[in-house]
């Protein structure tokens, strides 16, 4: 059976840069950061008090009352980002076969805010068994994907991935398969996440995978700096729309680029520790590369997983040079974490969102904060520090890991 073409026909984005995708890309080519002191909570008692939140948000600007208390920022930020790429994508809602337009939605922690709500307010409540009958419904990660399905009547393949910070590169990969594979023609996929509140900063804190730098907040975020100390959380959610290429090709849709090769691993060594090697990363490089059948020369420009943490930028780096060799001098790579910081399980289909845009406009987005060189980290590597670079970007791939040694790779092609 000859696999199908999918291409990528709509976006959608609400991030700590932009309440859209266009204003988000804008200030994400221009280096344009987005940390900031926490408003969601009082964090002077902690020892991380910055982040990327979401700037300014309402949610009665999206949602009325009654349904904003029934379900949980994340779902919110979810439907967001949904509707935007649906809109964008000029789907029509109610002429596209609902069975064969499906929704991979992705979250790495779900509605955490509201556990933590229902279970203080169980605690302070003197253990008075009251728990909320939209506890259960607003927690799980699923959720989203249920939502988005059923406000716009999509009958299609329905879930989640849950693959902690390459959640949504699972949810992209998903898609693809499944319209590659002729089971569907649309696909809505994508990712959100809304942890910047006391159980998430705090427990993230504990495991000293933040950084701690509150004298120099708004730079804290520095992917490949000698002085990294780890990401900075961010929140929100990015979606898209993948879809056949006939189909697409048919109703006369925009197409942003194509989806032309994906890869998985494992790196099998450690909970939380990248191999000090990158063989997990080296692995699913080189299986993206095998499956779109490019060589590595091909490529043009990688979005880095790059957290800033001291030993996953390094071993990313040491495994695009295990695959790309000498071609690695001739790529571009950049990480946008520096800018968005680290949205966990929406923190692919937002960095894949900016590979689609370096494509589309020949631009590759910066890596913002480096203050000073890492001598482990090879200098002659253009990791594109400072101001974003204009160069021809036929192919971008995407990297995206997760704790518990999860790696995803995902190719987009320029559509011409």
């Amino acid at each position: 059976m000859a696999l199908k073409r999918v291409v990528v026909t709509g976006l959608g984005t609400l991030s700590p840069v932009g309440s859209n995708t266009q204003e988000t890309w804008e200030n994400v080519k221009n280096g344009i950061g987005g940390i900031d002191w926490i408003t969601n909570y009082d964090a002077s008692k902690f020892k991380t008090r910055f982040a990327c939140e979401v700037k300014n948000y309402d949610s009665n600007q999206y949602f009325d009352r009654k349904e904003a208390k029934r379900i949980d920022k994340f779902t919110q930020f979810a439907l967001i980002a949904a509707d935007e790429a649906v809109k964008d994508s000029g789907i029509d809602s109610e002429s596209v076969d609902k069975e064969r337009t499906g929704v991979i939605w992705s979250s790495g922690i779900g509605g955490v805010e509201t556990f933590y709500q229902e279970v203080k307010d169980y605690v302070e409540g003197n253990y008075t068994p009251r728990f909320s009958p939209f506890f259960i419904p607003k927690i799980i990660s699923d959720i989203a994907a249920g939502h988005i399905s059923m406000k716009y009547g999509f009958m299609g393949p329905n879930y989640c991935t849950v693959s902690a910070c390459a959640s949504s590169s699972n949810a992209i990969i998903d898609s693809f398969n499944i319209i590659r594979l002729g089971m569907a023609d649309v696909m809505v996929t994508g990712g959100s996440e809304a942890s910047i509140n006391e159980i998430g900063m705090g427990g993230f804190q504990s495991m000293m995978a933040i950084s701690f730098n509150n004298d120099e907040y708004k730079t804290a975020s520095r992917p490949f700096c000698n002085t990294r100390d780890g990401f900075v959380m961010g929140e929100g959610g990015a979606g898209m729309i993948l879809e056949e290429y006939e189909h697409a090709k048919a109703r006369g849709a925009k197409i942003y680029a194509e989806v032309v090769g994906v890869g998985m691993s494992a790196d099998a060594y450690h909970l939380t520790a990248p191999h000090p090697e990158g063989r997990g990363a080296a692995i699913v490089m080189k299986n993206s590369l095998s499956d779109a059948g490019l060589k590595p020369e091909d490529i043009d420009y990688i979005n880095a997983h790059g957290t800033a943490t001291p030993r996953g930028d390094l071993s990313e780096l040491i495994a695009i040079k295990t695959i790309f060799k000498e071609h690695a001098y001739n790529l571009n790579i950049s990480s946008t974490k520096s800018i968005v910081g680290h949205l966990l399980g929406a923190a692919g289909v937002m960095e894949a969102m900016f590979c689609v845009k370096a494509l589309q406009e020949n631009i590759v987005p910066p890596t913002i904060n480096h203050q000073e060189a890492d001598p482990e980290i090879d200098p002659k590597l253009n990791l594109t520090l400072h101001k974003a670079q204009k160069r021809e970007v036929k192919y971008a791939l995407n990297n995206t890991f997760g704790f518990g040694g999860h790696n995803t790779s995902v190719i987009f092609k320029k559509y011409e």
